[in-house]
C-alpha cells in the first residue's frame, strides 16, 4: 500500500509481543557523546539523524536540541536519559519475558526542522531502510 497523506497503511502485527524485538526511534535529538551534535540553528533546525547502537550505555548519551526550553526543557532527560529514551525500561522488559529483545540499534532525530521536502525526500526513507534493515519486529516511537 502506498503511503499517502489520507491514509496510513495499516499492518497487523500477527506477533504477540512476547515475541517481538523493540527498536526505539525517536525525535528527541538524543544522540551519543562522540556523535556529531544536532544543530541548534533555530532556522533551519536539522533534518539529520543518527544511528544509536544497541548496546550503548545510557551515560553514553546526551541531548541537542534547538525548541525553545519553555518548548523542550532538556534538563530532565540529560539527568535521564530514560525519560524520552527509554532503553534501560526497554531492556527490563527483555529481561523479564515482556518483549523478546532489543534492536541492534536504534535511531534518533531531532523534532525541530524546517526543511520538510529534506525530511520527507531524504531522512524518512533513509530511517525507513534503517529500520527495515535491523529486522524489529515493532518500533517505539518518542519525542522530546
Amino acid at each position: 500500500m502506498e503511503m499517502s497523506r489520507k491514509a496510513i497503511p495499516y499492518t497487523p502485527n500477527q506477533k504477540s509481543l512476547s515475541e517481538m524485538t523493540l527498536m526505539i526511534v525517536s525525535t528527541s535529538g538524543v544522540h551519543l557523546k562522540d556523535q556529531e551534535p544536532f544543530s541548534t540553528d533555530t532556522a533551519q533546525g536539522d533534518s539529520t539523524y543518527r544511528v544509536i547502537p544497541g548496546e550503548v550505555q545510557p551515560a553514553d548519551l546526551t541531548v541537542t536540541h534547538a525548541a525553545p526550553k519553555e518548548h523542550y526543557n532538556t534538563d530532565a532527560p540529560k539527568e535521564d536519559i530514560n525519560c524520552v529514551f527509554p532503553i534501560d525500561r526497554l531492556r527490563e522488559l527483555a529481561d523479564n519475558g515482556v518483549i523478546q529483545g532489543v534492536a541492534e540499534k536504534h535511531i534518533t532525530m531531532m523534532g525541530y526542522a524546517m526543511r520538510l521536502k529534506q525530511i520527507n525526500d531524504v531522512t524518512i526513507p533513509a530511517v525507513a531502510k534503517e529500520v527495515v534493515r535491523s529486522k524489529a519486529d515493532a518500533v517505539l516511537l518518542t519525542a522530546g
